[in-house]
């Protein structure tokens, strides 16, 4: 090697710009490393790019939802550090990262009751402090008090609304006809019963209906115990665990036999009890499943549904409740994007869950307040090219090849897309003063015989079904130019930053020497999803949202699309024309059903798919948005005037000028975490390649989640087996033994 290390970056998602923030932190970084990033397309991001369509009123136009969690520690972490780093003046539209993201607190949910969705909002109190100073390490007991702090609130909501609904349950009927039976007894055995004997069994049967109806004793009780606890990292105090046991079963009993049957005519009693009910399961699934001493991972060969439901949650109420199902559609956890199969290693949910619920700070999410790429791939990339990082755009990867003797990545074959006019390649627009990525390329930087043939058949330069190379090669009689790069001459090291499924796809050869590598890429699952942006001339109001007075978050609706974000802040961000404005908009996405994907060869199958998609999202809003906006229709039909559109386009037509697509490419698809499978995950460098790094959400991280906090922590974990820059990454012994 050289003995400045030539770094060769595969791919510009979170986890490879990230490792690139983190290894051009480490002091002198440019005497140590040379790096350059090789991209296909003509923008970075990967599963989070976004685009600015200019023919649209440069509207935003994204992969799907992307909202970071209040729990992203290293997510805020770093991207605080690329906005102090960047250091724009105080003038610019976003000089800080405060100014990049708000803090969010309306989530709701979707209750499908005698037949009618019907919606539950709720409103997370804020947390003081900045998402960045936050931990990701909890131990034990911390966690414990945590969780009991939101059930002692789930029971303060049941309290309420029994104070308001005084109905007697079958339990207290009985033990008052016990105690009545008792004082007629006494008083038939003693006929000069004194007055202060009366008093006495009315007293006891006063108090017997307070011990068996109120839990606030037990949740002292409780409380007291995990207090001792709260700072104590040992584990030793098996007696304090058996305590917490036996209260959690009596707090169990109280809402089984004095809470449940009154839940089918109580919306709010109803939902209160289902959150203290999964509090519970948690709770005596962590202790009954000793987490303490196996981790999380020890619980990962069972679904969350089973193991909630081994751990005794209400299998009527709450195993499939409105907040589990959401938390399916929060990491699209279907096999094969079929909604019958969800699947979601339980290790994994439990521990996020927790996470998202105990470790936020601000708002329990962040809302990014133009488009991702704006928000985090223009700064990113504006750093790095500050610093000294090199971009190649347009080099789709081809494949990677090791060395006869299977220790070192050797070579590296890439296809050059299209030659530019100038070295350099310029890729940022400017939006309101905002520095964004265009939704396609900048075609006046591109040759123009190229750039003319790529907009008359209509190629998109990031497809993996794309036809260029065929008609590029028709049109010049000639191929498109591959370049190889060698080991020890154009590179030393490799940052692969591609996701796991296009792994078959662009290093065969790897993967044939390495067998573990191979099992990763083999048993990791992935899914397709597909979004739906919505422009409306109606607000949330007007649209016949009454559930909360804020912009929801919304989850666990029917499918498809079972998730929908208000987005109306984005709008100024955007350019309409006066006679267009939109006053809202609408983000819609989840899963999609494809399991089998053809050659690259096959250029008609994304065309068809997208057609899949529009018959989705018009089904969707014929059929069912009246559940989420009855002012914008019924279940007859939807109003297409709500739609914003060109006066000219009338009816459905109205739909075409919205946005919606289909993610389909391998590295598009979102990395599952299926029952079992999260024990095939590698670490960045623990492949059989000595120059090889992994990284992407795909890796294991102790999230090992599709997200932005977990490809986050992968790209940090490069950057420190590379440098040893970052020292520390919360959370990531998540998995592992207190």
């Amino acid at each position: 090697m050289s003995e400045q290390q030539k770094i060769a970056i595969l791919g510009g998602g979170v986890s490879a710009m990230t490792a690139a923030v983190y290894l051009t932190e480490k002091a002198n970084w440019q005497q140590q490393f040379d790096i350059t990033v090789y991209q296909q397309g003509w923008r970075l991001g990967g599963k989070g790019a976004s685009g600015r369509n200019a023919n649209m009123g440069q509207r935003i136009e994204e992969h799907g939802l992307h909202v970071w969690f209040g729990a992203y520690v290293n997510s805020f972490r770093t991207i605080e550090r690329v906005y102090q780093a960047l250091d724009r003046p105080a003038t610019h539209p976003m000089a800080t990262w405060q100014q990049a993201f708000k803090p969010h607190d309306v989530i709701a949910l979707q209750e499908h009751i005698n037949g009618q969705w019907q919606p539950w909002a709720i409103e997370f109190p804020r947390i003081e402090g900045n998402p960045s100073a936050g931990t990701l390490d909890l131990h034990f007991w911390q966690i414990a008090r945590l969780l009991v702090a939101w059930l002692e609130k789930f029971v303060d909501d049941i309290e309420h609304e029994l104070a308001h609904k005084p109905v007697l349950t079958t339990r207290k009927r009985r033990d008052q006809h016990l105690l009545a039976s008792i004082m007629e007894q006494v008083q038939s055995t003693f006929s000069s019963i004194t007055l202060e004997v009366s008093q006495f069994y009315t007293e006891l049967r006063q108090d017997a209906q307070q011990v068996i109806s109120n839990p606030r004793l037990l949740l002292e009780q409780l409380s007291a115990l995990l207090n001792l606890r709260v700072n104590d990292e040992s584990f030793s105090h098996k007696s304090d665990r058996l305590g917490t046991w036996y209260i959690v079963r009596k707090l169990k009993r109280w809402l089984r036999e004095e809470v449940r049957e009154l839940l089918d005519d109580n919306a709010k009693l109803r939902q209160a009890y289902i959150c203290a009910d999964l509090a519970i399961a948690m709770l005596v699934g962590l202790i009954r499943d000793k987490i303490h001493e196996r981790g999380f991972a020890s619980i990962n060969d069972r679904d969350l549904r089973q193991w909630l439901s081994d751990n005794g949650a209400d299998p009527h109420f709450s195993v499939d409740s409105a907040p589990v199902r959401g938390f399916y559609d929060l990491v699209f956890g279907y096999q094969d994007g079929d909604f019958s199969k969800p699947n979601v290693e339980a290790g994994v949910a439990a521990l996020a869950i927790l996470r998202i619920l105990l470790c936020y700070r601000g708002g329990v999410m962040w809302k990014m307040q133009a488009g991702m790429g704006d928000v985090i791939f223009a700064p990113i990339y504006e750093l790095l090219k500050q610093r000294g990082v090199k971009f190649a755009f347009f080099h789709q990867v081809q494949q990677l090849y090791p060395d006869s003797s299977g220790r070192f990545v050797q070579k590296i074959e890439l296809c050059k897309q299209v030659d530019l006019k100038h070295p350099d390649y310029h890729p940022l627009v400017d939006i309101h003063g905002l520095p964004c990525w265009p939704s396609e390329p900048l075609y006046t930087q591109i040759n123009a015989d190229q750039a003319q043939l790529l907009k008359t058949h209509n190629i998109n330069l990031e497809s993996h079904w794309s036809d260029w190379e065929a008609v590029y090669e028709r049109h010049f009689s000639a191929p498109l130019e591959r370049i190889t790069l060698e080991r020890a001459v154009d590179f030393d090291h490799v940052i692969c930053g591609v996701s796991v499924a296009s792994m078959e796809h662009i290093a065969p050869a790897l993967l044939a020497t390495d067998t573990r590598l191979a099992t990763s890429v083999k048993e990791l699952g992935t899914v397709a999803t597909q979004a739906m942006q919505l422009w409306l001339n109606k607000d949330d109001r007007q649209l016949g949202w009454q559930a909360s007075t804020k912009p929801p978050i919304l989850s666990a609706f029917s499918k498809p699309f079972d998730t929908w974000a208000a987005m109306a802040h984005l709008l100024p961000w955007e350019q309409w024309p006066e006679d267009n404005q939109p006053v809202n908009v609408a983000y819609f996405c989840s899963a999609y059903t494809c399991a089998d994907f053809p050659p690259a060869s096959d250029t008609g199958f994304v065309q068809q798919q997208l057609q899949n998609v529009k018959n989705n999202c018009l089904d969707k809003l014929k059929h069912s948005m009246h559940w989420l906006w009855p002012e914008a229709g019924d279940s007859e039909g939807f109003q297409w005037h709500t739609l914003c559109a060109p006066a000219s386009a009338q009816g459905e037509q109205r739909f075409d000028y919205q946005y919606w697509r289909v993610n389909l490419d391998p590295s598009e698809r979102y990395v599952l975490s299926l029952t079992g499978t999260s024990q095939y995950r590698l670490h960045t460098q623990e492949t059989d390649f000595s120059n090889l790094y992994i990284t992407g959400d795909w890796i294991s991280t102790g999230v090992n989640a599709g997200c932005v906090e977990a490809a986050v922590m992968a790209g940090m974990q490069t950057a420190r087996a590379l440098s040893g820059v970052p020292t520390h990454i919360s959370g990531e012994r998540g998995f592992l033994p207190w």
